[in-house]
């Protein structure tokens, strides 16, 4: 029989075979695997591959890698995190560095209050190594100066820095005074006043109190009161600033003023002088009074000063070779005497 003829049991035979729908499914399925083949990639899997990197700090490290390229934006934002590592790093090691310094400074105050004799340089005045005058003191605030009293008195030394530097300005006025007037009083007593009363300022005041507060002497502190509150009065008499006397202060500095432009000029600028001596007065009242505010919350006394004077006056070396002749003097006359 025919595949063309009719079927037996009446419906005819398909003509073409490749209209079957399951032929037609299979030969889809076909083209997408050939499809498939073509485009596939044997190099894909080996770009996919996690890659070995070398950072700086020669420490390998593994860095996957998806089917897109990492961005050259992607890739140097690891530096940044790393650089800030190195930051912290460094800030660390400064700390412990300042932890270490300050550790060392306690121990070595420790040491000093219990008696030990360990040598110190002084620093004070700043001088450089080769200058033919070495420094004469040993000042170091946060070794010497307990923690809640070091705020205290660097604000009295820079009082004394700023009273210190109205000297010398007071010194310019003198000059200012000579040029313009002709009187040679006022430049010759502020270059004498300046070299006197600089260095005596910071030995009778300061100095009393820097060890006042360093060794809590109620004496030191006796000594810095006494003194400080004449120096107090004194500024008020500079500020003032009597003619002759020779102290710019208001007084000198409005008798300067005139009708020209000049005697305006010189007005003006020892009219700044009088003010810095003004803001040295006001100064030395502020700093007074906050001392002997804290002076008289510790409970010191005039006489534990008498004792403290006492003891401080048989320690010294001097006063103990004076006594240990005269006592020698004495037994050795007394001797001399039972003889004869």
């Amino acid at each position: 029989m025919s595949v063309f003829e009719d079927n037996p049991f009446g419906e005819p035979l398909v003509d073409n075979p490749f209209a079957d729908p399951a032929i037609q499914h299979a030969t889809k399925n076909a083209s997408s695997i050939q499809n498939s083949l073509e485009d596939y990639n044997p190099f894909e899997q080996e770009q996919n591959k996690p890659q070995l990197q070398i950072n700086s700090n020669n420490a390998a490290v593994v860095q996957p890698l998806s089917q897109n390229m990492t961005s050259p934006q992607a890739q140097t934002s690891v530096l940044p995190s790393h650089t800030s590592v190195q930051i912290t790093t460094e800030e660390l090691q400064r700390r412990q560095d300042e932890l270490d310094r300050k550790a060392a400074e306690l121990d070595r105050r420790e040491q000093q209050l219990q008696g030990l004799n360990i040598p110190q340089l002084n620093n004070w005045p700043p001088l450089p190594d080769n200058f033919c005058v070495k420094p004469c003191f040993y000042q170091d605030f946060n070794v010497d100066i307990p923690p809640e009293f070091q705020k205290l008195v660097k604000h009295l030394y820079y009082t004394w820095m700023f009273y210190t530097l109205t000297m010398c300005c007071n010194i310019i006025g003198g000059l200012i005074i000579l040029l313009h007037s002709g009187s040679f009083t006022n430049f010759g007593l502020a270059i004498f006043y300046t070299v006197l009363f600089t260095p005596a300022s910071y030995v009778c005041w300061f100095r009393p109190a820097y060890k006042a507060f360093r060794n809590d002497s109620s004496f030191n502190f006796m000594v810095f009161f006494f003194v400080y509150f004449f120096q107090t009065i004194f500024s008020v008499f500079q500020t003032i600033g009597l003619p002759g006397t020779g102290w710019c202060g208001f007084i000198v500095a409005v008798s300067q003023f005139n009708s020209t432009a000049a005697g305006i000029i010189v007005g003006l600028l020892l009219l700044c002088i009088a003010f810095c001596f003004g803001l040295t007065t006001v100064a030395n009242i502020m700093m007074i009074t906050k001392i002997h505010t804290i002076y008289r919350s510790t409970g010191a006394s005039i006489d534990k000063a008498k004792a403290e004077f006492t003891t401080e006056f048989m320690r010294n070396q001097h006063v103990q070779q004076a006594t240990s002749s005269a006592v020698n003097n004495a037994i050795n006359s007394q001797l001399n005497n039972s003889r004869y």
